[in-house]
């Protein structure tokens, strides 16, 4: 049977491992829904916007290491865009398949419904540029060169890519059939070896060095070769916010989450007075610093990038993460630096069975409920701070959207997460106001009889705007009141359990609830307006005191 354009492109993504498809249907499209939905390998995962389906490719891509997202053109793609910007943002590669109006009419100068009215074809393609790292508009000639060159980029430099495909050729068979094999980027031999004897005679030399443990670690698939290195030469090690739970957070070297001066003074002072810092895949934004509070010698840093390497004030390009992680793992050192060091998470709950549920009662209950295995996905802004320094069980991961930071991102990333690993309890940590620009795809996992547990924080409003502004009380923090606990069912998961909990004993029930069902959860925990973890307090003082993030 001859391949089409289309096909072709279907079987190179299944290659690599991607069996669901992410999307919202539209005519432009339907050459490339039809041929998705026809495919007995894959599945077509319907969301209710492509903002959503973004989202949710997102939260799959953190599981499976990548993922695909299929919109229409115009209206379809435009919506998945801020998505595909914080995949890029994040390190997550999405392969965007756009269906595009027929080639003929892309030539031509009529007035077509989904574009701008004025003829032009090509501003869309344009827009998008920015947040790939590659994309091509398929033809049957290119077809074959193309798909292997953006699965290339994608997967090296773990980015979303695009695929336009012209409606009239998606089903067009392909110019040439023999694809290529992909050609991956190899590092310079000389420099990587340079690098390799410089990190391991530096860490031989130092005293009290200290590893920090970042999200690109888990990007590129380097968990375990990170942690044998880890082992072998002894390191203590930590992680920010944004690579929190890469590595167990029962290891014995583990020392706990390092925020800078915000957070865990004793971590503070076990990283700020090493002599030799190795950071593995760290991204420094301002949330994952800690307010740009953390404070590291340059001299005494080695940080360990995708495409090179900073030692000191050097640099060495032309070297990969995946071939430096795995030459470090054969030529360190075994030596032992580890400090007993106790993580001891949140502690116990606060507050009697009667009173209102506040950060101290509510955090280290959820750090309770907790299980091995869990993939918990805590939305941006005070849901994930709260749980900074919860110590995650054995098995467990966590994610949250600290670089991009788009409010809603976590309600679609969970079920994206879902998709990807059925077999696995999804927890939800979100707040309201963040629920409410994207709750309607928790509708989605009813759809498919996934299970999640759904933790929904109502403060009465934005609560992160309210720690961040000068005026915690303005207006513009105020969101409409819903009655959270009865989304579920208003979305169809009648047999889900939900509950709405306003003090502790209410909290405690539902959690034993949730912790047995064998069905959907969904719990709304009503706290004050200004009820905030440790974490969102530090940073309110921090960011008020320099005169806010726009002074």
């Amino acid at each position: 049977m001859s391949k089409t354009v289309i096909s072709h492109l279907l079987e190179r993504l299944k290659e690599i491992g991607v069996t669901d498809i992410f999307g919202v249907p539209g005519d432009y499209a339907f050459p490339v829904n039809d041929a998705i939905c026809n495919d007995p390998d894959l599945n077509w995962i319907g969301c209710c916007s492509e903002l959503n389906g973004a989202f949710a490719a997102d939260g799959y891509a953190r599981i499976k290491g990548c993922s695909a997202l299929c919109t229409t053109y115009g209206v379809g793609e435009l919506n998945a865009l801020g998505g595909i910007a914080g995949a890029y943002a994040e390190h997550l590669p999405i392969f965007h398949i756009v269906g595009m109006p027929k080639h003929s009419i892309l030539k031509g100068d009529n007035i077509m419904h989904h574009t701008l009215g004025n003829g032009e074809f090509d501003l869309f393609h344009k827009m998008v540029q920015p947040v790939v790292c590659a994309s091509t508009i398929l033809t049957p000639e290119n077809t074959v060169s193309e798909v292997d060159r953006l699965i290339n980029a994608a997967l090296t430099q773990k980015k979303p890519v695009y695929f336009g495909i012209p409606g009239d050729f998606a089903m067009m068979e392909l110019g040439c059939s023999d694809p290529h094999p992909l050609v991956k980027q190899k590092s310079n031999q000389e420099t990587l070896a340079t690098v390799v004897k410089i990190i391991t005679d530096k860490i031989g030399k130092a005293k009290s060095p200290v590893a920090v443990v970042g999200t690109l670690i888990g990007r590129y698939d380097l968990r375990m070769e990170t942690q044998e290195i880890i082992e072998k030469a002894g390191l203590p090690f930590t992680s920010m916010l944004m690579g929190k739970g890469t590595l167990s957070e029962f290891h014995p070297n583990f020392i706990g989450v390092y925020s800078g001066s915000l957070i865990a003074e004793d971590v503070r002072q076990i990283v700020e007075e090493s002599d030799l810092i190795v950071s593995f895949g760290t991204i420094r934004s301002d949330i994952n610093t800690g307010a740009f509070t953390i404070k590291f010698d340059p001299i005494g840093e080695i940080n360990i990038h995708p495409d090179h390497v900073h030692v000191g004030h050097a640099t060495y390009h032309n070297v990969f993460i995946k071939d430096v992680i795995t030459a470090l793992k054969k030529e360190i050192k075994s030596q032992n630096f580890i400090k007993n060091h106790e993580v001891k998470g949140l502690g116990q709950p606060q507050g009697s069975a009667e009173d209102k549920i506040t950060a101290d009662s509510l955090y280290p209950r959820i750090e309770k409920f907790f299980k091995s295995g869990d993939i918990i996905i805590a939305e941006t802004g005070t849901s994930s701070m709260g749980l900074i320094t919860a110590k995650l069980p054995e098995g467990a991961l966590f994610y949250n959207q600290t670089l991009w930071g788009s409010i809603g991102w976590a309600t679609p990333a969970s079920f994206g997460a879902a998709v990807a690993a059925p077999d696995r309890r999804v927890v939800l940590v979100t707040g309201e106001g963040a629920h409410q620009l994207t709750v309607q795809e928790i509708s989605q996992f009813g759809r498919l009889g996934l299970k999640p547990v759904i933790f929904c924080l109502n403060n009465d409003g934005y609560l992160i705007e309210r720690m961040l502004g000068k005026n915690p009380y303005i207006y513009y923090n105020e969101i409409a009141q819903w009655n959270y606990s009865k989304l579920p069912e208003a979305f169809g998961m009648e047999d889900w359990f939900t509950a709405k909990v306003v003090n502790n004993q209410e909290l405690d029930t539902a959690l034993e609830r949730a912790d047995k069902a064998d069905c959907g959860c969904y719990i709304e925990i009503v706290t004050d307006k200004m009820e905030a973890s440790e974490m969102a307090l530090a940073l309110n003082r921090v960011v008020l005191k320099d005169g806010g993030w726009n002074k």
